[in-house]
Protein backbone atom coordinates (compact mmCIF):
# COMPACT_ATOMS: atom_id res chain seq x y z
CA UNK A 1 0.00 0.00 0.00
CA UNK A 2 1.20 3.55 -0.73
CA UNK A 3 0.03 7.06 0.08
CA UNK A 4 0.27 9.87 -2.43
CA UNK A 5 -0.25 13.61 -2.02
CA UNK A 6 -1.34 15.54 -5.10
CA UNK A 7 -0.97 19.31 -4.78
CA UNK A 8 -2.99 21.92 -6.65
CA UNK A 9 -3.16 25.71 -6.65
CA UNK A 10 -6.71 26.65 -7.61
CA UNK A 11 -7.55 30.00 -9.20
CA UNK A 12 -9.48 32.37 -6.92
CA UNK A 13 -13.22 31.92 -7.24
CA UNK A 14 -13.02 28.30 -8.44
CA UNK A 15 -12.62 26.59 -5.07
CA UNK A 16 -16.18 25.25 -4.90
CA UNK A 17 -15.90 23.88 -8.45
CA UNK A 18 -12.63 22.11 -7.59
CA UNK A 19 -14.07 20.65 -4.39
CA UNK A 20 -17.21 19.43 -6.16
CA UNK A 21 -15.23 17.84 -8.97
CA UNK A 22 -13.01 16.08 -6.44
CA UNK A 23 -16.01 14.51 -4.73
CA UNK A 24 -17.41 13.20 -8.01
CA UNK A 25 -14.12 11.84 -9.29
CA UNK A 26 -13.36 10.00 -6.04
CA UNK A 27 -16.73 8.25 -6.04
CA UNK A 28 -16.20 7.11 -9.64
CA UNK A 29 -12.66 5.89 -8.90
CA UNK A 30 -13.70 3.88 -5.87
CA UNK A 31 -16.26 2.04 -7.98
CA UNK A 32 -13.92 1.53 -10.95
CA UNK A 33 -11.55 -0.98 -9.38
CA UNK A 34 -8.41 0.98 -10.28
CA UNK A 35 -6.67 0.34 -6.97
CA UNK A 36 -7.61 3.43 -4.96
CA UNK A 37 -8.60 2.69 -1.38
CA UNK A 38 -9.36 6.19 -0.07
CA UNK A 39 -8.92 9.88 -0.84
CA UNK A 40 -9.26 13.01 1.26
CA UNK A 41 -9.15 16.65 0.25
CA UNK A 42 -7.32 19.21 2.38
CA UNK A 43 -7.25 22.97 1.86
CA UNK A 44 -4.70 25.32 3.35
CA UNK A 45 -6.50 27.82 5.58
CA UNK A 46 -6.96 31.19 3.91
CA UNK A 47 -5.51 30.05 0.59
CA UNK A 48 -6.58 28.27 -2.58
CA UNK A 49 -3.98 25.55 -2.16
CA UNK A 50 -5.16 21.95 -1.94
CA UNK A 51 -3.73 18.53 -1.28
CA UNK A 52 -5.54 15.39 -2.32
CA UNK A 53 -4.20 12.65 -0.04
CA UNK A 54 -4.79 9.23 -1.52
CA UNK A 55 -4.25 5.65 -0.44
CA UNK A 56 -3.54 3.08 -3.17
CA UNK A 57 -3.18 -0.70 -3.23
CA UNK A 58 0.26 -0.33 -4.86
CA UNK A 59 2.60 2.07 -6.62
CA UNK A 60 1.76 0.28 -9.86
CA UNK A 61 -1.95 1.00 -9.37
CA UNK A 62 -1.23 4.71 -8.87
CA UNK A 63 1.09 4.86 -11.89
CA UNK A 64 -1.54 3.10 -13.98
CA UNK A 65 -4.10 5.68 -12.92
CA UNK A 66 -1.97 8.73 -13.75
CA UNK A 67 -1.20 7.23 -17.17
CA UNK A 68 -4.87 6.51 -17.89
CA UNK A 69 -7.07 8.34 -20.37
CA UNK A 70 -9.54 9.18 -17.57
CA UNK A 71 -6.81 10.94 -15.56
CA UNK A 72 -5.64 12.82 -18.66
CA UNK A 73 -9.18 14.00 -19.38
CA UNK A 74 -9.67 15.13 -15.78
CA UNK A 75 -6.42 17.08 -15.85
CA UNK A 76 -7.27 18.64 -19.22
CA UNK A 77 -10.69 19.73 -17.97
CA UNK A 78 -9.20 21.21 -14.79
CA UNK A 79 -6.54 23.34 -16.51
CA UNK A 80 -8.87 26.33 -16.68
CA UNK A 81 -9.17 26.48 -12.87
CA UNK A 82 -5.64 25.43 -11.83
CA UNK A 83 -2.67 27.77 -11.56
CA UNK A 84 0.71 26.36 -12.41
CA UNK A 85 1.54 22.71 -12.74
CA UNK A 86 0.14 20.25 -10.20
CA UNK A 87 2.65 17.99 -8.47
CA UNK A 88 2.50 14.77 -6.53
CA UNK A 89 4.61 13.04 -3.93
CA UNK A 90 4.65 9.42 -2.81
CA UNK A 91 4.78 9.51 1.00
CA UNK A 92 5.27 5.91 1.93
CA UNK A 93 5.32 2.41 0.64
CA UNK A 94 4.44 -0.09 3.31
CA UNK A 95 4.66 -3.85 3.36
CA UNK A 96 1.45 -5.54 4.39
Amino acid sequence: MINVGMYYNVKQGHEAEFEGTFAGVVEKLKGAGVGIKDAKLYREIGKSEYMIYTEWESLEAFKGFIQSRAFGETVANGKSIIEGRPRHKVFAEMDE
